[in-house]
């Protein structure tokens, strides 16, 4: 258990632990699968795949004869990729090569399938990625983004953040506002970019359009036995040691700031939101932290037209 990645230098390290294999319901993916129509994909393209975990739990859902391949920027996780792919006897089908999603590395016209997760909310101009994700689909083809709405996040509260003094909660919201106006101000990504995703897959002349919400959420209670439930336990304890939030200290100082707030302001919600981690943390050790795991991802699809 854990997340063998932390603190390494490619985007997302942070993330790519335990926790992230129980973000889907797998009938939800199989419910999904119907609604797009995914029997008929021979070719798909995972945008920004990071270690590999979106596309080979897509891949479940798909023909068994369909081929996968994944791209990243970081070089070290499209070698992670390929090292998990085979793990899973899953090299034959799954290839990686490095490249950008404003810029994909592969011919008009290639995929049946291109995806991403969690990708459009880092990269400087969705638009761009957007429109490469489109370019490299057949027609007729499907794109399908999975973006979160991370500002509602801050407010779905544990039974302990239920109970805190109002202005506890509107500085954790502050925080996070600030934060993600300063991260898309310095040309870093839209952290709430699944809320503008529908509107942007029309202006790029898809077809077809599709809008759900990733029906799983990851409620904690004790004694946090199941495999999600002691993963999620696990990260918040290693956040909370290495008194990380969303963002490391200096990189919530550096949003906070290019977003407008001031030294000050910073100092004092970060204090804030250190003090809930070590809170939540208190109550897990104690046996008594309960909580609803709700959170906002949407999954946005649409077809390229045929002619």
């Amino acid at each position: 258990m854990g997340n063998e990645f932390k603190g390494e230098r490619g985007h997302s390290a942070d993330y790519f632990g335990d926790t992230r294999d129980h973000w889907w319901n797998r009938d939800y993916l199989q419910l999904l699968s119907q609604r797009w129509g995914l029997a008929g994909v021979r070719d798909a393209l995972d945008v920004g795949c990071g270690v590999g975990h979106w596309g080979m739990l897509l891949a479940e859902q798909l023909p068994a004869d369909a081929r996968v391949t994944g791209v990243d920027r970081e070089s070290v996780w499209v070698e992670k990729a390929a090292e998990r792919a085979e793990v899973r006897g899953l090299g034959g089908r799954f290839r990686y090569v490095q490249g950008a999603a404003e810029a994909l590395p592969f011919a008009d016209d290639s995929f049946d399938l291109v995806t991403c997760q969690t990708v459009l909310i880092h990269v400087p101009d969705a638009d761009a990625a957007l429109a490469e994700m489109i370019r490299v689909t057949r027609p007729g083809g499907l794109v399908v983004a999975c973006e979160p709405n991370n500002l509602a996040g801050s407010l779905s509260l544990d039974e302990d953040s239920m109970a805190a003094p109002v202005s506890e909660v509107l500085s954790m919201v502050t925080l996070q506002l600030v934060c993600e106006r300063g991260k898309a101000a310095l040309g870093e990504g839209d952290n709430s970019v699944g809320q503008l995703l529908p509107a942007r897959f029309v202006e790029h002349g898809l077809v077809d359009l599709q809008v759900y919400l990733n029906d799983r959420a990851n409620p904690v209670t004790p004694p946090y036995e199941t495999p999600s439930q002691r993963a999620e336990v696990e990260e918040l304890i290693d956040f909370s040691e290495r008194a990380f939030g969303m963002w490391s200290h200096d990189e919530t100082r550096r949003y906070y700031l290019a977003g407008g707030g001031s030294e000050e302001d910073f100092t004092g919600h970060w204090a804030k939101a250190l003090g809930r981690l070590d809170r939540t943390v208190r109550a897990i050790r104690a046996g008594r932290y309960r909580s609803g795991g709700g959170a906002l991802g949407y999954c946005i699809s649409g077809r390229k037209p045929k002619g």
